[in-house]
């Protein structure tokens, strides 16, 4: 067995069995898994576990953090686990628990969960369903932006002139074709034929557009964007679950995909697409001008309160905001202002482990999550080492604020700043920025705005982020040096025994923690 199938043989023990999954998926760092029975779910088991970040269960949903990478691997198998032992016996499997490490990530997961208490109401499970249909487009948003980059830069320093025109073309290939791809996935996460959501998606591409009028206006190709692939998409599945049900077997297989697309693209055509195309250019409209005109003080807030957003799973919903201001203008100018809450964290977890240093437990948490914080895949951070201690969570959030408020300034002064990818972040966003300005201004803002914000998370989490009592409880775990003249005979570190009296002395922080970021909600 691998790794992978290992860990993910541990899920299926710890979550009830293949009997008590009903779906599996994931997105860039997280394993969603909806379970029938979320009292067979053994979550202390399951937090426990080697190479498990993070647990949280929200009624019947299950968000388990393994980091990038290996969630993707951890899915697969785990799919084939359950149609390989769909009789799999229930059990807790994994690691012994206790360690700190283990223990910080715990009281994450229990902060987490309490603040996503109403996760399974209307709102989240349709803000989780749309996000779903744009997460599968990242992997390719980042490789034809940073594609896109590197011609950029190319074109601009004239070098390798015969080259940059196959790189445009690599490039722009599967943006030219994006609404097809959001109408596929919508389609698809509707309960629909993904090829029909594509080919209601694709009319909103297609060059013959231009010779149709609705209402008086004649329509362009591309208008509506993502907003009207996805609208038409998703109207596409209910068209077809509907002819389903009331067309006999022996004509579905002419009747449905016609009448399908016949009745969804017509609608999208004739409404859709007019429709979409306000709310997408309102939205640009909007984004813009708020950092142009709110600048710093825009920046400011957008930064400090993105960490409690990504905590609560509200972020999701600015995918497609994001992707529609990238279809329109070709960069978003909300991702690198929102990036600066990762890199004030990054600020806050320096400290932590300079100051904490000899705390092994803890340092060796802060050592694993550090890089993947460093690459913009913030959760580790939060889940493991913020957010438990509580206060340096707030610190963290301190830090993405000033560093937000630089970039939103750079906005103001006439340069903005965006990013013609998502899913990336912090140093991982360098190579997807432009600009009203072009790269070199978009550089100097976002890097201006990072060091501002890893400064400041660092030095407001060394002078603030802990509490008298928990720095006691850090300190009196920590594992002396050999050789140090003062250090107690044996080491004191990670002992079992301890792990009580440090979740209660930081209980009073992860509170106001979570009642700050309530407040923030």
């Amino acid at each position: 067995m691998t790794d992978a199938q290992q860990l993910a043989q541990r899920i299926l023990d710890s979550v009830g069995g293949s009997g008590n999954i009903a779906d599996v998926e994931n997105c860039m760092t997280r394993l969603r898994v909806e379970v029938s029975s979320p009292s067979s779910v053994d979550l202390p088991g399951l937090q426990a576990t080697e190479g498990v970040m993070a647990a949280i269960a929200a009624g019947s949903n299950l968000q388990i953090v393994l980091g990038p990478g290996l969630v993707d691997r951890v899915a697969v198998d785990l799919e084939a686990l359950r149609r390989s032992a769909p009789t799999a016996a229930a059990g807790a499997v994994g690691a012994s628990a206790g360690a700190s490490p283990e223990e910080l990530a715990a009281r994450g997961a229990s902060i987490k969960a309490t603040a996503r208490s109403r996760a399974d109401g209307r709102t989240m499970r349709a803000i989780r369903k749309i996000s779903a249909i744009f997460i599968p487009l990242i992997p390719a948003l980042i490789a034809c932006g940073l594609i896109a980059g590197i011609n950029g830069i190319l074109t601009n320093l004239g070098w390798l002139p015969g080259v940059t025109p196959f790189l445009a073309v690599l490039s722009s290939g599967f943006l030219s074709l994006l609404a097809v791809f959001v109408g596929m996935n919508a389609a698809k996460e509707f309960g629909g034929t993904p090829i029909l959501g594509g080919a209601v998606g694709g009319i909103i591409v297609a060059a013959g557009v231009a010779n149709v009028t609705v209402f008086g206006e004649t329509l362009a190709p591309g208008q509506g964007g993502v907003l009207g692939a996805m609208a038409g998409g998703i109207l596409a599945a209910y068209v077809e679950r509907f002819m389903r049900r009331v067309t006999p077997d022996v004509i579905a297989l002419i009747v449905v995909p016609t009448v399908t697309v016949l009745v969804a693209g017509s609608i999208t055509l004739g409404v859709l697409m007019s429709v979409a195309g306000v709310v997408s250019v309102a939205i640009g409209g909007a984004a813009t001008w708020l950092l142009a005109n709110g600048g710093a003080f825009a920046g400011f807030i957008l930064g400090g309160f993105f960490l409690p957003l990504v905590m609560t799973g509200m972020h999701q919903a600015l995918t497609p905001i994001h992707t529609t201001l990238i279809d329109q203008t070709g960069w978003t100018v909300l991702l690198p202002v929102l990036a600066m809450g990762g890199a004030g964290q990054i600020g806050a977890a320096i400290a932590l482990w300079m100051r904490f240093r000899r705390n092994e437990a803890l340092s060796r948490t802060i050592r694993g999550a550090l890089p993947a914080g460093l690459l913009g895949v913030g959760e580790p951070l939060i889940y493991g080492v913020t957010l438990p201690l509580g206060r340096p969570f707030i610190t963290a959030c301190i830090g993405g604020a000033f560093g937000g408020g630089v970039v939103g300034l750079f906005d103001q002064l006439g340069h903005s700043v965006g990013a013609i990818a998502i899913g990336a972040s912090d140093l991982s966003l360098l190579p997807l920025l432009n600009g009203s300005s072009g790269y070199g201004w978009a550089l100097l803002g976002y890097g201006s705005g990072l060091v501002v914000a890893y400064v400041v998370g660092f030095v407001a989490t060394l002078l603030f982020g802990v509490s008298a009592s928990v720095k006691a409880d850090l300190e009196a775990q920590s594992t002396a040096s050999p050789g140090d003249p003062v250090a107690p005979p044996a080491p004191v570190a990670t002992a079992p025994a301890a792990a009580p009296a440090a979740a209660s002395a930081s209980a009073a922080d992860s509170a106001s923690a979570a009642d700050s970021v309530g407040a923030a909600r």
